[in-house]
């Protein structure tokens, strides 16, 4: 049987996710919350008095997107190196560029002023908020001094925390890395979200920790090094060993490094009296007042339990086969995603407001989309294999050439859509619009909307607690996937969670199942020909 946790902490997630599923029509507490913009945390954790080593520049000779599609995952033949570890941090989580473009977001007479300027980055984040941190702890292959090291955003350099071989404390934590003294630890440091989210924060941070995972596969891939994140651990005891307070900032995710002549020990060599004080340097915060919300870390500390997952259980966690006749679509257009996945993720945008139509999406366009967000499932993992996905993508068709508008479910095998039901009424862009309750998107103009769907409850009754951080890692892996592909197509792309789920589940007549509404992806055209400001940074 697996071992997941109380019965009491399953209670206290399944809660939670129905209160984030239904907040469009009962809102989640506390309901008079106000953002303090002027008092809003700072988008690049740092540790001012840590001594700072620059890393080299991000490669860019890397294998493009169609040759990770057509060909599948070829075996990880490279070992790790200092260039390829700075190439994943820069490429998934670095500063890019300044943008500046013309959309409908209520703060862009903020961004012209630099105080308030968007820099991009390769992964996408709710709200632009970045909240996942990104540690190294490194063992004695290391080119540099083994230790532990925070990866500063801004910089792109890493501060040095700690000097001393750790990583026998990961190992530990995890599963199935024995021979391995490397280890990059991502965390979420949960105001950097919460001071606009509040509560609803932890459903959108455990989707941010998944994109950036999905960037990492990506580049892993395309390097030919391996990235299998594991997502089960002792999670308090890596929290300790990083000097975090779990409450405020946690580990998510542990993904190995395989690196050349490893030497793997099961001593620390640090004074074992001083495990758990090891650093010692005190990170900036820019808050004058950080907040607390108490169901948010409710269900952070019941999601922490880890979990040993029967392997029947997770099996019968993954979405059923649609049944009805099959509405073909084009193949995947390959052609079209023969770029580098470094000249993605620097191009990868959000389209706020900026959708126009005519022309429409084509169907080619949408079938490509889908295929590359389908196969991000695929992903290495030390609680399910890679043929498992828990996810299920559906599609609303309302503006796609040779499409008639209405709800799909998407066959991945045979690249198919399943019709779901008839389209809820004549006009699809005036449903979709009713159950927007956002202002920044005019439905009208979007080509289609795709529906990131996964069953919790079997997923619960696999994974346990930490099996709603688990799913949500995957929806944020789907997602990354969906903006890659469209910004090597050069459509438009965004991600939404402004939707109603329970009016956009009936649509797609999943109501009444224990499958659910987890995350939404626009799709549509945009003008090539706006005003936009991007300033390249390398």
């Amino acid at each position: 049987m697996p071992s997941t946790g109380a019965p009491g902490a399953v209670g206290v997630v399944r809660g939670y996710a129905e209160a984030v599923f239904r907040r469009a029509r009962e809102p989640m507490v506390p309901v008079d919350y106000e953002v303090d913009w002027d008092d809003q945390p700072s988008r690049h954790k740092t540790y001012p008095d840590a001594h700072r080593v620059p890393l080299p520049p991000a490669r860019t000779d890397l294998a493009s997107l169609r040759d990770l599609l057509a060909k599948g995952d070829p075996p990880a033949s490279r070992p790790w190196s200092l260039d390829r570890l700075a190439t994943l941090l820069r490429l998934s989580y670095g500063v890019l560029d300044r943008r500046l473009t013309v959309n409908w977001n209520q703060d862009i007479a903020k961004r012209v002023h630099f105080p308030h300027a968007v820099w991009g980055r390769g992964t996408a984040s709710g709200g632009g908020m970045y909240p996942v941190e990104i540690y190294w702890v490194a063992g004695p292959s290391s080119p540099l001094l083994p230790g532990v090291y925070h990866y500063a955003t801004g910089h792109h350099a890493l501060e040095r925390l700690v000097v001393g071989d750790v990583t026998p404390r990961v190992r530990a934590a995890l599963r199935g890395a024995d021979g391995c003294d490397q280890f990059l630890l991502a965390t979420v440091r949960f105001w950097k979200n919460s001071f606009k989210y509040n509560s609803f924060c932890y459903h959108v941070v455990t989707q941010d920790v998944g994109a950036m995972l999905g960037s990492w596969d990506l580049l892993g891939r395309a390097m030919g090094v391996p990235v299998r994140r594991h997502l089960s651990f002792d999670a308090e005891a890596l929290d300790r060993l990083l000097g975090l307070d779990s409450d405020e900032e946690s580990v998510f995710a542990v993904v190995p490094l395989p690196w050349p002549n490893a030497a793997a020990s099961d001593a620390a060599d640090v004074p074992p009296d001083g495990l758990d004080n090891l650093v010692r340097h005190t990170a900036f915060e820019r808050s004058r007042t950080v907040l607390t919300f108490p169901r948010m870390t409710e269900v952070h500390r019941a999601a922490m339990a880890p979990t040993s997952p029967d392997p029947a259980a997770v099996r019968a966690a993954a979405p059923a086969e649609l049944p009805g006749t099959p509405v073909p679509l084009p193949a995947a257009d390959l052609d079209r995603l023969d770029q580098p996945v470094s000249w993605v993720l620097r191009n990868r945008v959000t389209s706020f407001g900026r959708f126009r139509r005519p022309p429409e999406l084509t169907a080619a366009e949408l079938a490509t989309t889908l295929a590359v967000a389908a196969d991000s499932r695929r992903y290495a993992s030390d609680v399910k294999q890679a043929d498992e996905p828990l996810t299920r993508l559906w599609v609303f068709v309302n503006h796609v050439d040779g499409l008639a508008p209405g709800t799909y479910g998407y066959r991945a095998r045979d690249g198919a859509l399943l019709p779901a039901r008839p389209a809820p009424e004549p006009d699809m862009s005036t449903y979709l619009q009713r159950h927007y309750f956002l202002t920044n998107y005019t439905m009208s103009q979007v080509g289609a909307v795709l529906a990131i769907c996964g069953r919790l409850e079997p997923v619960l009754a696999a994974f346990g607690p930490r099996g709603y951080r688990i799913l949500n890692a995957e929806v944020g892996t789907v997602a990354q996937a969906a903006y890659c592909a469209a910004a090597a197509l050069g459509i438009g792309c965004g991600a939404v969670l402004g939707f109603d789920n329970v009016g956009m589940d009936e649509a797609l007549g999943i109501d009444g199942t224990d499958e659910k509404s987890l995350l939404f992806v626009l799709l549509g055209r945009q003008p090539t020909n706006a005003a936009d400001l991007s300033c390249r940074l390398w």
